[in-house]
């Protein structure tokens, strides 16, 4: 719905998605850690999708390959098959949505696969859709905000004699993402 061509593949085994992705020079997004690595190992690029939320996971995305999580239906593909969609006049889908679906809403999108065809509007469903990718633009904002303030943050002196030995434990930064409550 992004506008960013992807495809998923559920009835693959793993073999098969990491010599797809190699062969067409795909990213191989999972979140599957074993995947992950083989695919790494194997030199595919890869991307281990992890989070406790649906709006996290979208935010790390996002972050890693620039993604603008904003929904342009002029650029929108299918999440079915991955095409793009064209807006249609509203009497070009009268009879591929329920009457009631047809009389209520004004605007319409069709997939451009002649084998998919699937019509689109903005339901229901369309404020949970919004929320959630406001939700991981916030995210987004939260830990770039959060990062540009500690490369602001000059760091102290805490010995001034000179030692091989690492850092204790607390002169470490730490950061944890997915777990709120710590």
């Amino acid at each position: 719905m992004l506008g960013y061509d992807a495809t998923y593949e559920r009835d693959r085994s793993d073999p098969e998605l990491i010599s797809l992705a190699k062969h067409d020079g795909l990213i191989l997004l999972t979140s599957d850690e074993q995947l992950y690595q083989t695919a790494m190992t194997r030199n595919v690029e890869s991307f281990l999708v992890t989070g406790n939320t649906e709006e996290l996971r979208l935010a790390k995305l996002a972050e890693r390959f620039k993604l603008n999580l904003t929904i342009d239906a002029a650029n929108s593909r299918c999440p079915i098959c991955g095409s793009p969609i064209q807006e249609r006049p509203k009497s070009d889908v009268e009879s591929s949505v329920p009457p009631a679906t047809f009389k209520v809403y004004q605007t319409f999108w069709v997939c451009t696969n002649p084998n998919c065809k699937k019509v689109y509007w903005q339901g229901s469903h369309w404020q949970k859709i919004e929320q959630t990718l406001e939700n991981a633009r916030k995210i987004i904002e939260t830990r770039t905000n959060t990062t540009t303030r500690r490369k602001q943050t000059k760091p102290t002196r805490r010995n001034t004699t000179r030692s091989n030995s690492p850092p204790s434990n607390n002169e470490l930064p730490s950061v944890q993402e997915d777990n709120p409550s710590t």
